[in-house]
Order: structure tokens, then C-alpha cells, then sequence
């Protein structure tokens, strides 16, 4: 009876009334997803209005088949390393037509580069200024810690350590407006898919919602213990943050103002991404790597150590986990840590287990990560020292920015039932 119990508290909360209308929606989604897929050869899905959405990662097939990849393990000479960072790498973006790599780091003189990703040139820099010169200087005065972009291209934002938050033309890297009211550093950003609504979390512990085609501030969400250490959404009206050294992950819903709890790390939730809108993956520094279903509060699968340890005999410490990417709506994952390699996961038995499938050798702490859209190349940001401190720094490091080339054979599963993600 106990064991039941401790079951029927896993899954969540929800009514009979309202399973049949969740259901319903998705399948109605799910038709008209197929629907629009149909006259296209290729498709790469479709936004709210009806224009092309290079972050629907479709092959020929409706936006809900889920893709199994098979990655063959890159020629590390083949790897492309961008350098222009004087100081460490903390977060990046790719377009979402896959032609520009946005970065930023901790560095205030060098605060934000566009790159191409063809040529690997460096088209645009904004420097930075001193604290409390933003208004007259165009970039940060501090260390940008977050960034995102908006998935029809046009807005850029970027969040540092002194409570701001940079919204820019992402085409001419022109400083739109500025949105203030955290109370301490910004450390997640993410625009919902298909719109111009923009989450941001913070080290105070909140998240808020902004509107940023209207330069509005719209709510703010109160819930973690602890600082919010990273942010990600999608399409739904909801986002999901990793909560530091509360131990927890959290699925806030806007429309109903409520959020689902789930916990599973042992130490602090350092960095978090969705999968799909059923699915996500989070790293902690704990060393382990957790895939998570959003109607299970524990995780579906737990991979501990997944970097390895570090530290003399008898005083080795789990190797951290400081980034996670995933190839929307397939079952490739990547993790980076600072043990001397990127490792890329395979969602396997029905994102119940994670089985590792190759390293690819990188030398410093992997701050950032993100798969192309098209899924055929992985952008690591690289630097000597944590995004979040200066615990210890790796002298032989390069800071700078590692264009990951991916060959991959793409199998289509459909899945079983409309409710499938």
C-alpha cells in the first residue's frame, strides 16, 4: 500500500476532465502539424503564424515524430575554434537559420561577438563600459551570464551580473531597450517559441515574464529557495528552471500561476534544457546527469558520475556538470564538465535510460552548448574558469568558442498514441 502511495504522488495532479482535454489538444496539434508538413518535401515544422520554424526539427515528417540519431564520432581535426574572448566564454546562441553564432563572456571590454558560422569570421563587436554607464555605453559593464534568441531571428537578449537584462537587433547587434527590476545577477533567458515572450531568472530567487516586441514587464514568479542557476522553454506557455542548491527542478506554468516540483540531484542544479515538450535534461555538480519526464516528480533516468572524477586518491570529487544541450525533439543529448572532453547521450528505451555513446576531447570548462537546428554541428563556449566563479582556473585552456562538426544517419520513430511526445 505504501509503495502505491509513494507512486500515485509521483504522477501528477490532474482530474479525469481535465486528461481528456490535454489529450484532445495534443492530438488536434498533432494534426495540424501533419496537415501543414504534407505539401513541403522538407519542412522544419511551422510557428504560430504559419511561417517556417527552424527550430522544428523535421525531416520529411510531422513535427511530433520523434528522431533517433546516430552520430559517428567527429575528426577532432575538423573541429573549428573561434578565438576573440579574452576572458572565459559564458553563454552562446546559434541563429535559428544556423548562419550567425552569438557569444558573450566575462570579459567587460569584449562583451558580445556575432560570428559566421561558414567562414568563422567575427562580423560584430560591442564593447563594454564601466559600472553605471550602461545608458550611455551600448554593452554591459559587467559579465554576461546568459543570452537568448528569439526564434524567428529578430531579438537578441542578454543578461549579466548587475541585474540588467539587453534586448538587440540580433541583424545589426543594435541595443533595443533595457529591462530592469531583478534584484540580483540575471542567469537564465528564453524566448517562448514562436513569440516575442521572454523569461528571465536570477540569482533572487524569481522568475519574470516580459513582453518584448511592447518593451513591457508582464508578472513575476516567486517559488525557488535558492538562486535560479538556468532557464529553458519552448512552445507551451510554461518554462522550466534548475534551482541551484535547493535541489530542485521547477515547471512553472503562466496561464495557471502554479509550478510542479521535481527533485532527484544531490547537489546543486547547475544548468537545465528541454527536450521536447515532455522531456528535459539538467546537470548538477554532483557529477550526475538527470532526464526527466514532466509528469514524474523523480527522474526517469540518472547517469552519476557522468564526467568521471577528479582530485588525488582517497579525495576525488565528482567531475561538474556546467552544460547540457539537446537536439529538439530527438534523443541526442551533450554534456559538458571540465574533465577534458564534451560527451554526447542517447535517450534510450523510451527516454528511460541514458546510454553514452562518445567523447569529443576539449580542454577547459564547457560553459555553453548548442546543437544547430539542423542538428549537424555542436557550438561549445570554452573558457579557463566556471561562468558562475573563479573557483580554480585550467592554465592550458583557451578561451574561445569550438564548432563541433556532427555526421549522423536520422531514423523516424512515430509514436504509438497522440499523447506520445
Amino acid at each position: 500500500g505504501r509503495r502505491r502511495r509513494e507512486a500515485a504522488e509521483e504522477e501528477v495532479e490532474e482530474t479525469p476532465q481535465e486528461k481528456k482535454l490535454r489529450l484532445a489538444k495534443q492530438y488536434l496539434e498533432e494534426l495540424r502539424q501533419l496537415g501543414e508538413s504534407r505539401p513541403v518535401p522538407v519542412p522544419r515544422g511551422a510557428a504560430p503564424g504559419g511561417e517556417p520554424d527552424p527550430h522544428a526539427l523535421v525531416l520529411g515528417s510531422p513535427a511530433h515524430i520523434l528522431l533517433f540519431l546516430q552520430v559517428q564520432p567527429p575528426d577532432p581535426a575538423k573541429i573549428r575554434v573561434l578565438r576573440g574572448h579574452q576572458l572565459p566564454v559564458t553563454c552562446l546562441v546559434i541563429s535559428p537559420d544556423d548562419r550567425f553564432i552569438f557569444s558573450a563572456s566575462k570579459d567587460g571590454s569584449l562583451i558580445k561577438c556575432k560570428w559566421e558560422v561558414d567562414s568563422g569570421k567575427r562580423l560584430c563587436v560591442v564593447p563594454g563600459g564601466k559600472k553605471g554607464t550602461e545608458e550611455r555605453h551600448m554593452g554591459h559593464a559587467s559579465q554576461v551570464l546568459c543570452m537568448a534568441i528569439s526564434s524567428d531571428g529578430k531579438y537578441l537578449a542578454t543578461g549579466d551580473r548587475n541585474k540588467l537584462i539587453m534586448i538587440w537587433d540580433a541583424a545589426t547587434c543594435k541595443r533595443l531597450h533595457i529591462f530592469t527590476g531583478h534584484r540580483d545577477a540575471v542567469s537564465g533567458l528564453s524566448f517562448r517559441k514562436g513569440t516575442h515572450q521572454l523569461y528571465s531568472a536570477s540569482h533572487d530567487r524569481c522568475v519574470k515574464v516580459w513582453d518584448v516586441a511592447e518593451n513591457a514587464y508582464v508578472e513575476t514568479l516567486f517559488g525557488h529557495q535558492d538562486i535560479i542557476t538556468g532557464l529553458d522553454s519552448l512552445s507551451r506557455e510554461c518554462c522550466v528552471t534548475a534551482g541551484g542548491r535547493d535541489g530542485t527542478v521547477r515547471l512553472w506554468k503562466i496561464p495557471e500561476e502554479s509550478q510542479l516540483v521535481f527533485s532527484g540531484h544531490q547537489g546543486s542544479i547547475d544548468c537545465i534544457q528541454l527536450i521536447n515538450e515532455e522531456h528535459m535534461v539538467s546537470g548538477a555538480d554532483d557529477g550526475s546527469l538527470a532526464l526527466w519526464g514532466l509528469t514524474k516528480k523523480k527522474p526517469l533516468a540518472l547517469a552519476r558520475q557522468a564526467h568521471g572524477e577528479q582530485g588525488t586518491e582517497g579525495l576525488q570529487q565528482p567531475c561538474w556538470i556546467s552544460a547540457v544541450a539537446a537536439l529538439r525533439n530527438s534523443d541526442l543529448l551533450a554534456t559538458g564538465s571540465h574533465s577534458g572532453s564534451v560527451k554526447l547521450w542517447k535517450c534510450g528505451e523510451g527516454f528511460r535510460k541514458l546510454e553514452h555513446l562518445l567523447d569529443i576531447p576539449l580542454v577547459g570548462f564547457v560553459n555553453s552548448l548548442k546543437f544547430s537546428a539542423a542538428g549537424d554541428f555542436l557550438v561549445a563556449g570554452i573558457g579557463q574558469e566556471h561562468r558562475l566563479g573563479r573557483w580554480w582556473r585550467i592554465k592550458e585552456a583557451k578561451n574561445s568558442i569550438c564548432i563541433i562538426p556532427l555526421k549522423q544517419k536520422t531514423i523516424a520513430s512515430s509514436p504509438e498514441s497522440p499523447g506520445s511526445s
